[in-house]
């Protein structure tokens, strides 16, 4: 599932195109993740942001038009190519086309149908649970390290599963806790981490995330830019996917356990409890 880089990514492609242009028309085959999308014709896209995981598109008349990924989810405009040369037209997996006042349009491809897109009053996510409770942005001044660590005080839960639930801090999934942790040096399964690994974490999250922004997100498989490009952070991870292969830190062959429901690699050496 597309992390905050990745979205981070597809935000900053689809903004210059987006912003100051009108929502003309809208069409989406039935979803049961989909909203009423018909509320954003006719409404302008003022800004289009980014929260945790999920793109806000601010709409004129005090609207909001959220879109989520889900685990496949993909934009490209219309018709167009993608740099192997690949287009979209007459796609099966294409779910909703927003057509904009340009004349271009803006495809949502999603092949497992995880993907969510629904217009809400500018702010109110109390439709989107999932939303509404986030904890703050990790690279903004409101992620606070005193703050982090008084969370993972409060918790009972492992640290990996508590990065998971996306209350202590916004948009890390399971490949940059993965990365987090093992530069942090703490075991997903620690339920303890004091001040100072505490504070660690709250760093190493920070430049995990900003380099992996930096590098357009990590592709595996699914996930890609607007312009059909991959990603370029999956030959920079350390951990995540990297079983059996030597720590890069004290040679320690990584493990790989199931956490949480979840698939996490770390290093059973130098990552301590």
């Amino acid at each position: 599932m597309p992390e905050l880089p990745e979205v981070e990514s597809v935000r900053r492609h689809l903004a210059p195109r987006l912003e100051g242009r009108a929502i003309v028309a809208v069409w989406s085959a039935p979803q049961e993740r989909f909203g009423v999308l018909d509320d954003a014709v006719g409404r302008r896209i003022n800004a289009l942001g980014r929260r945790g995981k999920y793109l806000l598109a601010d709409l004129s008349g005090d609207l909001e038009l959220v879109l989520h990924l889900g685990m496949t989810g993909a934009f490209r405009f219309h018709g167009e190519r993608a740099a192997d040369g690949s287009a979209w037209l007459g796609d099966p997996y294409v779910r909703a086309s927003f057509t904009l006042d340009d004349g271009s349009v803006l495809d949502f491809r999603d092949v497992r149908r995880f993907g969510r897109l629904t217009v809400v009053p500018r702010g109110d996510y109390t439709a989107i649970p999932t939303l509404a409770q986030l904890g703050p942005e990790p690279l903004s001044e409101q992620f606070d390290a005193a703050d982090f660590y008084a969370a993972l005080r409060r918790t009972r839960a492992a640290v990996k599963p508590f990065l998971l639930s996306q209350r202590p801090v916004a948009g890390v999934g399971n490949i940059y806790a993965d990365e987090a942790l093992w530069r942090a040096r703490i075991s997903p399964l620690a339920r303890r981490v004091g001040r100072e690994r505490a504070q660690r974490l709250w760093a190493a999250i920070r430049v995990v995330l900003a380099d992996a922004i930096e590098r357009e997100g990590t592709t595996f498989r699914d996930y890609q830019m607007v312009n059909g490009q991959s990603g370029r952070n999956a030959a920079f991870l350390v951990a995540y996917g990297k079983r059996g292969s030597p720590c890069a830190r004290c040679g320690t062959p990584l493990a790989k356990i199931v956490l949480g429901g979840r698939g996490t690699t770390y290093c059973p050496g130098c990552q301590r409890y």
